[in-house]
């Protein structure tokens, strides 16, 4: 199993637009595709109050190749983003990185 952390610098002021289409449209089409979250979290105390952090469980690199691809390429996924982007971008940047677990972590 490994991890995959994303991390979403909104624009000012457009984190509520950001935090709807995941919870209204891209959760949903996640699911059609078998992309599992393992959490998101917003910065409370940190950096920027602007990030928004998710974590994605992947069996492998192949495998999120393959889910991933399907998903940033499935025509409801790419309507979503123009709709909710329709009064200007809502994120800045985006960094990733994939995690995998130690030994001793307690996700596994």
């Amino acid at each position: 199993m490994i991890y995959e952390m994303r991390v979403y610098r909104c624009l000012p002021g457009r984190m509520p637009a950001l935090l709807s289409r995941f919870q209204n449209d891209t959760l949903r089409i996640w699911a059609r595709h078998g992309i599992r979250q393992a959490g998101f979290w917003t910065t409370v105390i940190g950096e920027s109050n602007q990030d928004l952090t998710y974590l994605v469980a992947w069996d492998s690199m192949a495998e999120r190749e393959a889910k991933w691809g399907a998903f940033m390429a499935d025509p409801e996924w790419i309507a979503a983003r123009a709709a909710s982007e329709k009064d200007g971008p809502i994120v800045h940047n985006i960094s990733s990185q994939f995690l995998a677990p130690t030994a001793f972590s307690s996700v596994k």
